[in-house]
């Protein structure tokens, strides 16, 4: 098994992010080979919550252009998590939110 913060790399935070948190769902940046069965077990390990389901989108990186040449930015997957209703917040963002 994966190190739990090998799978979570970074909370996003966006306006976008915020307006899920009332939903109980939280965004992060995860590691682009990690499954959704990974990141639910990496949030409950790291956050102590109960997760209900887990959103994936891979984020393909812009295309940049210097001179002639041409290339991409580093491509990303951001995981959606969306909480139980029995359990609680996690306390990174709430603190954020309100």
């Amino acid at each position: 098994m994966k190190n739990a913060y090998d799978v979570i790399k970074a909370p996003i935070l966006t306006e976008k992010s915020y307006d899920y948190i009332a939903h109980r769902t939280y965004t992060f940046e995860v590691a682009k080979n990690a499954n959704k069965i990974e990141i639910a077990e990496a949030v409950e390990e790291i956050f102590g919550v109960k997760v209900e389901s887990v959103h994936t989108v891979n984020k393909l990186g812009k295309i940049k252009r210097q001179g002639r040449t041409q290339g991409r930015t580093a491509s990303k997957k951001k995981a959606y998590v969306k909480l139980t209703p029995d359990s609680k917040g996690i306390e990174l963002f709430d603190g954020i939110a309100q």
